[in-house]
């Protein structure tokens, strides 16, 4: 069992999580990783009855797996540590829910996750030589910026976390507890990687392209130039976007009311082929990743979509009663499901990867 262990302690630290979870030890490891806190191990050591009096602290997670623990023992000790943890956020939840609410403009200030810093030193550090102008542009520009990444930041962490407990309050899953990399919950003894997200602006631009149409900036500022609207062309493409979006929806006259409507129909259309055949988007979430993030990892993701203004997509992140229903309908109706049918390949720059993957679409109609 300990060589074992060392080939699976050397997977999880590679990343090599195709190794992990083929392994007839793959969920017993995992498990037992998401409980590596020393001082539950040793509240699962006398649950199990194992004798650790002369095991060091990071010795425990190598020496309980050693004694091939039954799984049965770990999950019920598992759900155990995961009620005590929920009864507690249970006690703030109606509170979290209010201060989600109080967010009115989900903007990441032109910031992209994870390109913070390099966004800072391109356009600030290395750019602007002169001290006077580089603290005009830290106070007018960059801390605004800033704050509404937070925000965004802050929003999408709290709210990611009531839905992650709507999963784990389900009876088919199991929770991982503990920090574990790449495991949010097991499904059915399956594990997964929870990814909450919207429907992408990168795929709706390659299904116009498809289709042999523009971008749909592009063809706002064209509309806009032939049109004399007016707009901000020194704010970022997602500002302009969101600008021209509310102008053009908001005029009275029938030419714009006409365009809006044809670029909501083709988005509806979109969407619809989309969830009829989901595993493009899937694939597609699989290949386009960053490279820092870059993993194979199973994957269950939410895609939330307000089909009558795609912008708005983001509040569905903190409706309770929509997300809860459809989440608990989706894992009822699937309780049978033969997660075979979930394995999928793909590409990830030149290299071929296979995975498990499924979705699940959050629609507001």
């Amino acid at each position: 069992m300990r060589e074992i262990f060392r080939e699976l302690n050397t997977a999880y630290k590679n990343n090599e999580f195709e190794i992990i979870f083929v392994h007839q030890y793959g969920n017993y490891f995992l498990k037992l990783r998401s409980l590596s806190r020393t001082e539950i191990l040793r509240q699962l050591s006398e649950r199990a009855e194992i004798n650790i009096e002369n095991i060091k602290g990071r010795q425990l997670f190598e020496h309980l797996f050693c004694q091939n623990i039954p799984e049965e023992t770990i999950n019920d000790f598992i759900r155990d540590v995961y009620q005590l943890e929920r009864a507690e956020r249970i006690g703030n939840e109606e509170n979290l829910y209010i201060q989600l609410f109080r967010l009115t403009v989900f903007s990441w200030g032109g910031f992209y996750q994870n390109a913070v810093e390099q966004t800072i030193v391109n356009n600030y550090v290395k750019k602007i030589r002169d001290y006077n102008q580089l603290l005009n542009s830290i106070d007018n520009d960059l801390a605004p910026r800033l704050k509404s990444y937070v925000l965004c930041s802050w929003y999408n962490h709290w709210s990611s976390i009531l839905i992650e407990d709507m999963f784990k309050d389900h009876e088919d899953i199991l929770p991982a507890v503990g920090l574990v990399k790449k495991v949010d919950f097991f499904w059915n003894d399956f594990p997964f990687d929870l990814k909450v997200t919207y429907f992408p602006d990168g795929f709706m631009k390659a299904k116009r392209q498809q289709r042999k149409l523009r971008p749909e900036l592009t063809e706002l500022k064209a509309f806009a130039r032939q049109n004399n609207i007016n707009y901000d062309r020194n704010a970022t493409d997602d500002e302009i976007f969101q600008e021209l979006i509310l102008r053009i929806t908001e005029s009275p006259n029938q030419v714009s009311r006409d365009f809006i409507a044809a670029l909501h129909r083709t988005r509806r259309e979109i969407i619809d082929d989309t969830i009829a055949n989901t595993q493009e988007l899937i694939v597609w979430f699989y290949e386009n990743q960053g490279t820092r993030r870059f993993d194979a990892a199973n994957r269950f993701f939410i895609v939330l979509i307000d089909r009558n203004n795609l912008e708005d997509s983001w509040k569905l992140k903190r409706n309770r009663e929509i997300l809860s229903s459809q989440i608990n309908d989706f894992l009822n109706a699937n309780r049978e499901i033969d997660f075979n049918q979930l394995q999928l390949n793909f590409n990830w720059e030149g290299e071929n990867y296979q995975s498990y993957a499924t979705c699940l679409f959050i629609i507001r109609e």
